[in-house]
């Protein structure tokens, strides 16, 4: 189950009674990746995102992880600092950070209404170990929450990932530059949290050159190089995994990755491609991957895996509920035992 952003958490980050459910009800995928949860307040991203830092939201999430692991389940959680996507207004602190002094294009949804995304404050040399360190407590905040490991979040346009390239960090120092430099910080966190939980229950997620939230890698070369140094950076680790979200899995990009890095494969087609089960079943034939990671059929599909096992109808994804604070949309898809019932 691939990281799924549904913010039903409540006020306070804390995981609600209807997210026990939804992840309970989707405990035979082989591996579940939770949602992007927010390592430090500064880096919470939207309403309705949880955390997994104080105590009330390490229950929380121990409940989940309860209710998974009594259907047979696995569960990692996803850390997810969101960098420069994010408000004042959303996380009720003065400020978003950035590897630079630079807005996301566009807007973000705050409780008062849309906003424009802030010029966000460019971490200085002694500021960036404080935010390694939050990332490292959160995995140690999640494992002490009932999960088998944690995920990186170094995709999709938030902090790690603007960490990688030359559009959103134009730094002059060691983490900016060349692209082992543009690499470093997210070496820095993927080796930090394996050191404090792991490397057999770390993994990193990583989207090259999706070109997303103003995070624009179109230079092929420069991806290829980062992307390398980022994989070699940490092939000495022994991760879990590596989860790269990309529309060509089996690409020369991906495949260099997957060399580098020396660790499991997990791989993800991405919001354009909707993972169907031949194209899945064959990249994992084909040795392009070790697993592929589902995202929208698992949303609408709480049992995909005896779905598609039993080649059995799906149900049909509702994206105008993807997000939101209710059930509808979230918990309420029929399992296969019920669709049958009702026949």
């Amino acid at each position: 189950m691939a990281p799924l952003t549904r913010t039903r958490a409540d006020a306070d980050g804390v995981p609600t009674a209807i997210i026990e459910e939804y992840y309970r009800q989707r405990a035979g995928q082989g591996l579940i990746i939770s949602e992007g949860v927010w390592p430090v307040l500064e880096g919470k991203s939207y309403p309705g995102q949880p955390g997994i830092v104080t105590p009330a939201q390490i229950d929380g999430w121990r409940r989940v992880t309860d209710a998974v692991h009594a259907e047979g389940g696995t569960i990692v959680m996803q850390l997810m600092h969101g960098g420069r996507v994010g408000h004042p207004e959303i996380s009720g602190e003065p400020r978003v950070v950035a590897p630079s002094a630079l807005a996301a294009p566009g807007q973000t949804r705050t409780p008062q209404g849309k906003a424009d995304l802030p010029v966000a404050h460019a971490l200085t040399l002694d500021e960036i170990p404080v935010v390694v360190e939050q990332f490292v407590q959160a995995a140690r905040n999640a494992i002490v929450a009932g999960f088998d490991g944690v995920e990186v979040h170094g995709a999709n346009g938030y902090l790690v990932h603007e960490f990688l390239s030359p559009v959103s960090n134009v730094r002059d120092d060691r983490y900016g530059g060349a692209p082992e430099n543009r690499a470093r910080f997210a070496i820095e966190v993927t080796t930090a949290v394996a050191a404090a939980v792991g490397a057999d229950r770390t993994g990193i997620r990583l989207s090259p050159a999706h070109g997303i939230q103003g995070v624009i890698e179109d230079d092929a070369a420069d991806v290829l190089a980062t992307y390398t140094a980022l994989a070699e950076g940490l092939a000495p680790l022994g991760l879990a995994f590596v989860d790269v979200l990309h529309p060509e899995p089996a690409g020369e990009l991906v495949q260099a990755i997957r060399r580098a890095a020396g660790a499991p494969l997990i791989v993800n087609t991405g919001f354009g491609v909707e993972t169907t089960r031949a194209a899945a079943e064959e990249l994992v034939a084909e040795d392009w991957a070790d697993a592929v990671a589902a995202g929208r059929p698992v949303i609408a599909n709480p049992d995909l895996v005896e779905r598609w096992r039993t080649g059995a109808e799906l149900n049909e994804p509702r994206p105008e509920l993807f997000y939101g604070s209710t059930a509808e949309g979230y918990i309420d898809y029929p399992s296969l035992e019920v669709a049958r019932a009702g026949e």
